[in-house]
């Protein structure tokens, strides 16, 4: 079973998630939480594999809430609820730890399967909205500088790695990309976020836009 919590401080979008995902045989609701701290709390009495996290609540936000969830001992995915996905939070939600994003009309069916997407350890957004909120990470000069300066370090097929992460490929498709197993995908990805000091794959694809691996032969 897949275990899921529900945070948002509207008891009527927590009951609609809550009818959505009880229709998944596979997929259980195990808590809810009306604002980030009990959220955290609920993480650490439920142990979900999977969190909904509304970005917008009432004291501690999502944000703050998922940062906190991100430094815990093997944490849950998070994805957190936008009403738009040009919510504007929604970059600092991913810098936090957050596996992806959903907006809140997202059809029934898709929530099932993102949910089962996000637990298998996968980034969980829609691609056109990544390409923009990803863009939006790379502006600012002192922001690509210093991504520039973490990516220097990496060797030249780690880089082609952390690139493939930033495109929002799965493993399957970066070995296929590379011409490498599936089990030499997850130890270079693995390796890329010891060595990188990151929580989370979508961080790394946070960091190859920033640092400009995703521009072209132009590019860096």
């Amino acid at each position: 079973m897949i275990r899921v919590l529900l945070a948002d401080d509207d008891p009527m979008v927590r009951r609609h998630l809550r009818t959505i995902l009880g229709s998944g045989t596979e997929i259980e609701v195990v808590g809810e939480a009306r604002d980030g701290a009990e959220a955290v709390e609920e993480v650490l009495r439920n142990r979900p594999d999977v969190v909904l996290m509304d970005l917008r609540m009432p004291g501690v936000d999502g944000i703050a809430a998922t940062r906190e969830i991100a430094t815990l001992a093997a944490p849950p995915a998070v994805i957190v609820l936008t009403t738009f996905d040009s919510d504007e939070h929604v970059l600092g939600a991913l810098e936090a730890g957050a596996a992806g994003f959903l907006v809140k009309t997202t059809p029934a069916e898709d929530l099932l399967s993102l949910v089962r997407v996000a637990a298998d350890g996968h980034v969980v957004m829609s691609p056109s909205a990544a390409r923009r909120l990803l863009a939006q990470s790379s502006r600012g000069d002192t922001r690509r500088e210093a991504a520039k300066a973490r990516v220097a370090k990496l060797a030249e097929r780690e880089r082609e790695v952390l690139a493939c992460l930033g495109e929002g490929l799965t493993n399957p498709e970066i070995a296929r990309r590379l011409f490498l197993s599936e089990a030499t995908v997850r130890s270079y990805v693995s390796r890329l976020l010891v060595k990188l000091d990151l929580t989370h794959r979508t961080q790394a694809a946070l960091l190859a836009h920033q640092a400009g691996l995703l521009d072209g032969p132009g590019g860096p």
